[in-house]
């Protein structure tokens, strides 16, 4: 697991939509949509329901992305103190 597919994660699952993830992260859409579905296949769980309109977080998304949050902030911590 990459930090790059959880921060990936995190914003898709912050925005709720793929197109302004990927604009917040300055990545092609398709980069994104690539990262999640990896981080998907890893996982072997769906992350995210999707139609043509509309993202929302799965149970295991619910449940992963608390643990998302603490692991980009831990390895932010980690970089802060080597710093």
């Amino acid at each position: 697991m990459e930090l790059r597919h959880l921060e990936y994660f995190v914003a898709v699952a912050e925005e709720l939509s793929f197109t302004r993830a990927s604009r917040r992260l300055h990545v092609v859409q398709s980069g994104v949509s690539s990262a999640i579905q990896g981080l998907e296949r890893e996982l072997g769980a769906a992350l995210f329901d999707r139609d043509r309109h509309r993202v929302t977080l799965t149970e295991a998304g619910q449940a992963l992305l608390p643990e998302a949050r603490a692991t980009l902030a831990a390895a932010q911590a980690a970089a802060d103190a080597v710093a």
